[in-house]
This record gives structure tokens, sequence and C-alpha cells, in this order.
């Protein structure tokens, strides 16, 4: 009677072992499946037909060394221009993030465009969650320091960028206002896109949450999410969601047929024209303090 349970229990292990050992490789490499950092410039400040400023910005921490993290200062001609803060991407840099500042800098504004520590010129070895947002507060205390008024700056993040500018955003209700392009709700969400790791304890294990949708109730900032109806990478619906969870003031803008990273040549004007209208409305609410602004 034994033999058969005996057995039984043996095909047992393979299987079992396989989800374990899966599981274990997973939440080892978890961040490095999570960031991809690109190190290699391809483009230098010198390269454009623009004014293009190297900047230094230290990052100051408890537990370790000072390290320093690199970003390009793209100034308008106008003095008195907003300036946007540009957060990037996961697997990107400033050098290969140009295209998709150009529309800000075309509609007049200032960039102050950072690398994480862990991309291209920056310093570190490799990014986490809680290193990302301790640079994007390293940068934002940086320009308020150089005498940038804080309702003049605004926080503008892509993807992982979007989920580093709500932190921000949260963190200083004093911003002139968040705008989010193709973000997501939470990694979470993300991992449970495929079904692979949806097998898989995610939940439990899982280090960088980058939680963002249990954020934004807590937004005390005007913000601007942009999300095209195409994004083969985040899911369109979770851009939405993000909308429907913010608190306050708040624009929605759906680029038709926009993908991931081509909403601006998607969306032309009308990409151009949501954010100049979100600048604008939003210094006018700031100027006159008039509860009654429309959305």
């Amino acid at each position: 009677m034994g033999l058969p349970t005996f057995t039984f229990s043996l095909a047992l292990v393979g299987p079992v072992l396989g989800y374990l050992v899966t599981a274990l490789a997973v939440w080892g490499r978890q961040t490095r499946l999570i960031f991809k950092p690109q190190r290699a410039l391809h483009a230098t400040p010198a390269d454009f037909p623009f004014i293009v400023l190297d900047v230094a910005v230290p990052v100051k921490s408890a537990r370790q060394a000072d390290q320093t993290l690199r970003a390009w200062w793209i100034p308008s001609a106008n003095r008195n221009a907003k300036v946007i803060l540009y957060l990037h991407g996961n697997d990107v840099n400033v050098s290969t993030s140009m295209r998709e500042v150009e529309p800000l800098r075309e509609l007049g504004y200032s960039v102050f465009i950072i690398d994480y520590r862990g991309y291209g010129a920056s310093d570190g070895a490799f990014p986490s969650e809680a290193s990302v947002y301790q640079d994007a507060q390293a940068v934002w205390a940086h320009l308020v320091m150089t005498g940038i008024d804080p309702s003049d700056l605004y926080i503008y993040g892509h993807s992982l960028g979007g989920a580093v500018a709500i932190d921000l955003a949260v963190r200083h209700p004093e911003a002139g206002g968040l705008i989010v392009e193709s973000s997501f709700t939470s990694i979470y969400d993300m991992v449970m896109l495929s079904k692979l790791y949806a097998l898989l304890p995610v939940k439990f294990f899982l280090q960088h949450r980058f939680e963002s949708l249990g954020k934004v109730a807590r937004l005390r900032v005007p913000a601007l999410y942009i999300h095209g109806t195409a994004d083969e990478i985040v899911p369109f619906e979770m851009g939405r969601r993000l909308f429907d969870a913010t608190a306050g003031f708040k624009r929605f803008a759906a680029i038709n047929g926009g993908r991931h990273d081509d909403n601006a040549v998607v969306g032309g004007r009308a990409f151009r024209s949501a954010i100049s209208a979100f600048v604008e409305d939003t210094s006018a609410f700031r100027a006159t303090s008039n509860a009654g602004l429309s959305l």
C-alpha cells in the first residue's frame, strides 16, 4: 500500500523543486529584471544646436559616501520660463531622451533632465527604488537652491520616471504641477501582465514596488496624465486608473494610436497643446488662487 504513495510523492518533488528554484531565481534577480540602466551616452551637450549644459548634482547619504548624478540643463531664451524637471524611463539616459524633451523645449520651457545613479555618467553601481527617489529629491533641492520658485517647477515623468515623478510630487505640494506620461499603477501590476510571473508569489518577495496607484490620492498638485491608446508596454487602462484615483485638479490626454515612446510624434499638436494648456491654466490658478478653475 505504501509504494503508490511513495511514487506519487517522488513525482511531486521535481515540479515543486523546479517551482522553488524559479521563485528563488526571480527573487534574487528582481532588481536586474526591473531596472535596465543605459550607461553609454550617444551624444554630448556640444552636439546640439542649442544650449545644453552638463550639471553635477550631489547626492548625500547617511549610509554611504556622497555621490554625484549628472544632469543636462536646457535653458529657455525666456528667463521667466517655467522649468520642467524631466525624469526619464528605464532603458535610456539623458542623451537618448533628447527626442522626448524636444517638444518641451519647443514650447519654450527650460528643461532639466537627469540620469539617476547607475545611468549614463552618474555615479552608482546599480539603481533601486529607494535610490531613484533619493536622486529626484536631491535634484529638486538643487533646483530650488539655485533660486527657482517651486511654483514655477513642473515635474514630468515618463514610464518608470512617472512613478518617480508621482513620489516626488506627493512630497512637494508646492510644485507647479505634475505631468505623467505612459506610466503604470505599480510594478506588481506590471509583473502580473506576464503569465509566467503570475504563477509565482511575487507580492510576497517583491522589493521594488513603485506603488503609484496608492500615492496619487495624496497628491496636492495639479496633475496631467498622457497615455497612448496603443501603448504596447504599459496598458492604456493603467493610465486611466491613475487619473481616476488622483485627487484634486487633474486632466487626462489620450493620444489616439500612441505607443509607449511616440506620443509626441503621433499626437503632434494635440500632445503639445495638452501640455501648454495645462501649464498655462495651472499657472493662472496659482496666480489668482481661483478655486473655480475649469477642469
